[in-house]
């Protein structure tokens, strides 16, 4: 990181503006590294230990980005009035201060980011940027074409059709049926809303990726840290999420994968 002005980095660290941060140094009432500063004098922002008055100017927190799989009948919040358990709950031996990026309600589980990192959280969240999200869905009894394509081409909920989905029939089963499906936008409680219109029960339902990254082995009530690689691939995801046309509408409906897998979807087997 480059050095900065000293006055800029206690603006920028809240401890005075400018122009009161530059009366302080002339003054003689700010140090770095020991030493008392001087009109001009420039930091590293990262490595330089500045004090004002004898009191140390913190640095600001490091950004963190992390994975977790969030279980069934956890809140996706930082804390419940009602004392329900929430996703701080699984978080407790970490120092961070972070928040959930979206949500996934109570009953269901899988990939949930969590960050400090408020323009990222915007960016995976903000419908502009049309982020894919992968969930297997668990539905019962049965499913038929015709509600595979409701399904994919769009639901009305609340006076509004739901975007083009991409949907994918993974197993069938007597008495249910695993889905994938990738939504690209996060309407509240979506996939049981949508289900529910087209006379399925959802059983069960687990987000396994947003955007590039996957949910893969993380075991539920864990987390980890994402790496540098993977925000990228979300941050440039996002970027061209956010280019692409409105009128260009996500991929839809029976794919190849899906009449390999369900050849007789029109009834249970």
């Amino acid at each position: 990181m480059k050095d900065i002005r000293l006055q800029k980095l206690l603006a920028e660290r809240g401890i005075a503006s400018r122009r009161k941060a530059e009366e302080l140094i002339a003054a003689g009432e700010v140090q770095v590294n020991g030493r008392t500063a001087r009109i001009g004098d420039k930091v590293d922002p990262k490595k330089d230990r500045v004090t004002v008055r004898g009191k140390l100017v913190p640095r600001p927190a490091e950004n963190v980005y992390w994975m977790l799989h969030k279980p069934r009948g956890f809140i996706t919040t930082m804390h419940d009035e009602h004392g329900r358990k929430c996703v701080a709950d699984l978080l407790r031996d970490q120092k961070e201060r972070v928040f959930p990026v979206g949500r996934l309600d109570r009953d269901s589980e899988g990939l949930l980011l969590m960050t400090n990192d408020g323009d990222f959280a915007n960016r995976m969240t903000h419908p502009s940027h049309h982020i894919s999200k992968t969930y297997r869905v668990t539905v019962r009894p049965s499913v038929t074409e015709d509600q595979l394509t409701q399904l994919a081409t769009g639901v009305m909920l609340d006076g509004k059709m739901t975007a083009p989905a991409g949907v994918e029939v993974l197993l069938q089963e007597p008495g249910r049926v695993v889905l994938e499906m990738v939504l690209h936008e996060g309407r509240n409680r979506e996939i049981r809303r949508m289900c529910e219109e087209v006379g399925l029960e959802v059983a069960r339902l687990k987000r396994i990726a947003v955007g590039p990254l996957k949910l893969g082995m993380l075991q539920p009530g864990k987390w980890r840290p994402l790496t540098n690689e993977e925000v990228r691939r979300l941050l440039a995801a996002a970027r061209k999420g956010g280019e692409r046309d409105a009128d260009d509408p996500a991929p839809t409906g029976w794919g190849r994968k899906e009449r390999a897998a369900a050849p007789n979807a029109g009834g249970g087997r």
